[in-house]
């Protein structure tokens, strides 16, 4: 049976934070935590799948999630080209197998969240 409850330190690594943004984030609010008896922070694992963003038990490392709508499909032999609206006009475009639209029956108009994972972010001022 997995767990309910999560000491601060265990939900901080569950989250791939420290402990000191952990309780930052309790100060600011950004993160319902409880007390236990002792008075130390626990964190309900409904919490971290909220904070996380994958309620379903799927993990993943991804931090950056931009929920959006999406405008286009577009399939061409094995591979498709999909893009969101995340805020206008922000918009994302991600290329992907045919088989991955098929899988997740994208279409327009659907509600769908971009999960960015990079090694390079790059920066123009402007």
């Amino acid at each position: 049976m997995a767990k309910q409850q999560y000491t601060a330190s265990e939900a901080a690594a569950a989250l791939g934070i420290s402990l000191d943004t952990l309780r930052r984030w309790d100060r600011a609010g950004r993160i319902r935590v409880k007390r236990d008896a002792s008075n130390r922070r626990v964190v309900s694992a409904r919490e971290i799948d909220r904070l996380r963003g994958d309620a379903g038990g799927e993990h993943i490392t991804a931090r950056n999630r931009f929920a959006g709508t999406v405008t286009d499909v577009q399939v061409d032999g094995l591979m498709a080209q999909v893009e969101l609206v995340v805020t206008e006009p922000v918009r994302i475009v991600a290329l992907v197998t045919r088989d991955a639209v098929e899988e997740l029956g994208l279409k327009k108009g659907m509600a769908a969240t971009a999960i960015v994972k990079s090694t390079n972010v790059m920066v123009q001022s402007r």
